[in-house]
């Protein structure tokens, strides 16, 4: 019996989208934007399982920032790929983004070159409408900063020397050397490594570190 109820709600959810979707609505693609985006948010909340992938909201292009810290760079083959994977499979994961500013904005913490594409190729921005998909984080800009790298990491794209500059970053936002190797991924010898990197390990020279990795 109650099998038969939840087949009976989800065949009502059915009826309304169905009736919404019929001409007599006359709805906008920001209409049905939106309802999707509630939805979405809805099901979210509802199903219960914290993980961003399953609240996929679609952002308007323009709305979706670019960030100044991301280290990973893609070579020309590799983008051409990309662009061919989309024009051929659809995107098929979400651009990351922090949380919305009050203006709506949100910045890119992971899938830059998948957003360039949406918003430079005319085919692919016209299948999705100019809305790019993405899911949110909450994170402050720091914290940005670090589930920037680690994405790129855990994928193994990242550019050395652009990493230690964000490393340097951290620490000017008063993070500890622990508390970056905990974030990044690190072992203290490897924070140390990439503030040799940047020409100012000086900086640190109070840091007692083993030096395995030389």
């Amino acid at each position: 019996m109650e099998q038969k109820l939840i087949q009976e709600e989800i065949n009502e959810i059915r009826r309304v989208l169905n009736k919404l979707g019929m001409p007599g609505f006359k709805l906008t693609d920001g209409d049905k934007v939106r309802i999707y985006n509630e939805v979405s948010a809805m099901l979210y909340k509802f199903v219960s399982i914290k993980h961003p992938v399953l609240n996929v909201q679609l952002v308007e292009r323009d709305n979706v920032l670019n960030n100044d810290f991301n280290p990973n760079k893609v070579a020309p083959p590799e983008y051409k790929l990309l662009k061919h994977s989309i024009l051929t499979d659809g995107v098929t994961m979400p651009v990351v983004v922090g949380s919305p500013d009050l203006s709506g904005y949100v910045e890119i913490i992971d899938g830059y070159h998948r957003s360039k594409l949406v918003r430079e190729h005319t085919e692919i921005a016209d299948s999705l409408k100019n809305y790019i998909p993405v899911v949110a984080i909450e994170r402050k800009k720091e914290e940005r900063i670090s589930a920037s790298v680690r994405h790129n990491m855990a994928r193994g794209a990242h550019q050395v020397e652009l990493t230690a500059n964000l490393v340097i970053k951290l620490k000017g936002a008063r993070w500890s050397d622990e508390k970056i190797g905990t974030e990044l991924g690190m072992d203290p010898d490897e924070v140390l490594r990439m503030q040799q990197l940047t020409g100012l390990a000086e900086a640190f020279a109070d840091r007692k570190y083993s030096k395995a990795w030389e």
